[in-house]
């Protein structure tokens, strides 16, 4: 009788060794295709979130191109970031498979051909309203997407990028709506859009400044931003006394650029 249970003993403890070797073996194994995943991800919500940017860059562009203010920089700029907008879409395209999501993508390429075709054809008040409300729709697909994306990792890393790359978005709002304002669509939205672009940057700008995990090269940049933030976002609220649309360009692409190296830092760090 004694033989026999310890026999099942012995059996057993056999049997929760193998288990234990194959859930160690498991665990193993998962980090490294968790941090993979979750690197994947990051990235294409940096790339989900450079489609928000662009959308407003684009519509800025348009709008300074047909007021004459800057019109050379403009005009190229609005063609590159056509090419990187569709660029962009494509990588998610062939990169998401979730159904919702490649749903919301089919409509925001839907939007980003209409957003082209109208961007390229001649200024007129018209068509420039018609493109503020089509890059409208293309930031609240686009910001649709990273926020989807930031749930199937559910990682403080993922809203850090989301924020960071959203900064980016902001800058180029805003001057959207400064020159729209300077071009004739003196509305309230035009007014109220602007204020909360410049509220909102100003309060992310703050939390990653005091994100802990900031490295001393992104301590260093956000530094950079905040000196002249602290200058320049008094310009931009003066919305309506307008007469600086050329250093609204300026400063906004200077903090666009800025903010995507920042970004780029983050994903760099998070992967």
């Amino acid at each position: 009788m004694k033989r026999k249970i310890l026999k099942n003993i012995g059996l057993t403890a056999v049997a929760i060794f193998v288990l234990s070797g194959l859930s160690m073996a498991q665990e193993a194994k998962a980090p490294s295709e968790d941090i993979k995943v979750i690197a994947d991800t990051v990235r294409l919500i940096d790339i989900a979130g450079k489609q928000r940017m662009l959308s407003q860059r684009i519509a800025k562009d348009y709008l300074y191109a047909g007021e004459k203010i800057a019109p050379a920089k403009a005009n190229k700029q609005l063609k590159e970031s056509l090419e990187e907008l569709l660029s962009g879409q494509q990588i998610l395209v062939k990169s998401i498979n979730d159904p919702d999501i490649t749903n919301l993508l089919a409509f925001v390429e839907m939007s980003s051909e209409d957003f082209e075709a109208t961007a390229k054809e001649p200024f007129t008040i018209d068509n420039a309203q018609l493109v503020i409300d089509l890059s409208e729709s293309m930031l609240e697909g686009s910001q649709y997407v990273v926020d989807s994306l930031k749930k199937t990792v559910k990682i403080k890393e993922s809203k850090i990028v989301g924020q960071a790359g959203k900064q980016r978005m902001l800058a180029q709002r805003i001057a959207k709506y400064y020159i729209a304002y300077h071009a004739g669509i003196k509305d309230k939205n035009t007014i109220d859009q602007m204020k909360a672009a410049v509220a909102e940057f100003t309060e992310s700008h703050a939390a990653l400044m005091a994100n802990s995990a900031n490295t001393p090269e992104i301590n260093k940049k956000l530094n950079e931003i905040d000196r002249l933030w602290k200058i320049v976002y008094k310009f931009y609220l003066n919305i309506e006394k307008g007469g600086l649309p050329l250093i609204v360009f300026n400063t906004t692409d200077d903090i666009t650029k800025k903010m995507n190296k920042i970004t780029e830092l983050y994903v760099k760090l998070y992967k």
